[in-house]
């Protein structure tokens, strides 16, 4: 869905504190006052909205702007919050801006084959390309609404794996005279982002990020309970090929008050699923989603038993192989190092390029099979309608693998590319965010409410031309529609509001965000930004609140 932009604000009722009266002329400092005055309604709703006791001990920073920027609304705009998902504006402007919207990635099968006898003479490799939607099902994103009723997800049949093996099949492969190797050196093995915690490695919102990709790297597991108290459950792995070992210590119990809820344990590198709790007679089905610990490996495993599978003969084992792990010690100090190229490249200068031919190598084995995948602004819709962290740190990646700057597709590099991107194209000031990933996971990340409203601005109205980026129409559509679709489909469900909040959400247990842009009562834009943290974990009346401000934004007349 795409809606018009207009350059013009809600006629809001909101004071501007943004406006520092000791940086006015005497003249501006008297207009402000007579605005702040005239404007006291609105800015009185924030206030107590804010002031209630349930959200009052939380930190909140606010923004609200024009489309090209100028300030409307401020408060703490310039104080340093954790985006959680909001990292993924970031990140996915950046992807559009600096890679094709139309690129695509291929996932290819390598191997030395003799067509006489269908001999496979050496390892068959699946090569990953960084491809996040091999096989993952995710694609294209269809909304809530228009999705069909009561038809199961299949999440692991891999067909775009088994049309691989087709391919195989056609060229005439009948026997391998080696291992089937998962590849995923495109980029470093650094899994892990700085500032991920141990817990979330488990759950597939936390899956380790490689460059080769399959059905998300995760596995869905299912918890149901015995008909009777006192029973285990059922407890289910959806898995194609045998990688995890479960150990069900999940128990029935009565009733709803005495269930305590399912966990999972799984220590660094051990392929056992420890699944524990309980689960209450009656109840429905407890459905999570585990990540694979070594995707690459899986991968080949996968493909190794659908060979077998349709008659080829795989003398080897299925393994996996890895670049080594990359260390990044001064992080901050190198991501802050200027780079001539870099500079010269955001700011339209023509770059001379010496590295790019022979820090590139071609592989030494012809492709027998090859995947190639949806395009990146397709990846860029789904990425942010439901906010899917594989992805985005799989489009960092990307970013950094960029040719022209003989990227190694690290953390580190795509980080700095997205950094010097929104310091030299977007104009957002240096000390106004640090991201140490890109999805926002990472405790370590931080932004300022300004600089998210900054980017929202720059991608709306490019302050050279005036016009919108030639991306942010296909960016904005990717954004979560209020009452419609993403993250926001159960948000903003009211008729004044539903279609007209188009914004991504960002979470985690202390903590929440919301940024985007609004259409208001008046028929206008404006582009917003909410952030707080530091409210209870499990507590929600953080995001009421948030919600009844952007009511209030939009509402004002």
């Amino acid at each position: 869905m795409q809606s018009t932009i207009r350059h013009a604000a809600c006629a809001l009722t909101i004071t501007s504190a943004c406006f520092s009266a000791a940086a006015q002329t005497a003249a501006d400092a008297a207009k402000t006052e007579a605005a702040s005055s005239a404007q006291q309604p609105v800015a009185q709703q924030i206030a107590a909205l804010l002031a209630d006791p349930a959200v009052a001990r939380a930190h909140w920073g606010i923004v609200v702007t024009t489309l090209d920027g100028k300030p409307i609304y401020a408060l703490n705009e310039g104080q340093l919050f954790r985006p959680d998902s909001n990292a993924k504006l970031f990140t996915t402007a950046a992807a559009m801006a600096l890679l094709d919207p139309k690129q695509t990635f291929g996932t290819t099968i390598t191997g030395a084959l003799d067509p006489l006898t269908g001999r496979v003479s050496s390892d068959l490799v699946l090569n990953g390309s960084g491809d996040a939607n091999f096989d993952s099902g995710d694609l294209p994103y269809i909304d809530p609404a228009n999705r069909p009723k009561n038809v199961a997800q299949q999440r692991h049949v891999l067909r775009d794996l088994d049309d691989l093996v087709r391919q195989l099949v056609t060229a005439g492969v009948r026997q391998i005279d080696g291992d089937i190797i998962g590849d995923d050196t495109l980029f470093p093995r650094d899994p892990y982002p700085s500032g991920w915690a141990i817990d979330d490695a488990v759950w597939g919102y936390g899956a380790p990020v490689t460059a080769l990709s399959m059905a998300d790297n995760e596995l869905r597991l299912t918890i149901a309970p015995a008909g009777k108290a006192n029973q285990t459950a059922s407890v289910q792995l959806e898995q194609v090929v045998p990688y995890y070992t479960l150990n069900d210590r999940v128990h029935t119990v009565a009733t709803k008050a005495e269930a305590t809820g399912v966990d999972v344990v799984r220590l660094p590198g051990s392929h056992i699923l420890q699944v524990t709790g309980s689960i209450a007679v009656g109840a429905e089905q407890d459905v999570e989603e585990v990540s694979i610990d070594d995707p690459a490996e899986y991968a080949a495993t996968a493909l190794r038993a659908a060979l077998t599978d349709r008659g080829i003969h795989v003398t080897g084992t299925a393994r996996a192989l890895h670049t080594a792990a990359e260390g990044t010690p001064n992080f901050v100090t190198r991501l802050q190092t200027p780079d001539a190229d870099v500079t010269a490249y955001m700011e339209g200068r023509s770059v001379m390029i010496n590295c790019y031919l022979e820090d590139i190598p071609a592989s030494a084995m012809p492709v027998l099979a090859k995947h190639i995948s949806a395009q990146l602004a397709d990846d860029v819709l789904f990425t942010n309608k439901v906010s899917q962290n594989l992805h985005a740190e799989l489009l960092l990646r990307q970013i950094g693998d960029m040719g022209a700057f003989c990227g190694n597709g690290s953390i580190l590099s795509g980080a700095y590319m997205i950094r010097e991107f929104l310091i030299l194209r977007a104009g957002i000031d240096k000390d106004d965010f640090i991201f140490y990933d890109g999805s926002g996971l990472s405790s370590y990340d931080l932004v300022t409410p300004r600089a998210i409203a900054k980017l929202l601005s720059y991608a709306a109205h490019d302050p050279k031309t005036g016009q919108p980026q030639p991306w942010f129409a296909a960016w904005k559509d990717s954004l979560p529609i209020g009452g419609v679709d993403g993250t926001l489909a159960d948000r903003f469900t009211k008729a004044s509001l539903k279609g007209h909040v188009f914004a991504k959400t960002g979470t985690h247990s202390e903590g929440r965000a919301l940024s985007g842009y609004l259409e208001c009562a008046s028929g206008q834009t404006v582009v917003f930004s909410i952030l707080d943290e530091n409210h209870l974990p499990g507590d929600t009346a953080d995001r009421d609140a948030m919600d009844k401000i952007v009511a209030a934004i939009a509402a004002a007349e």
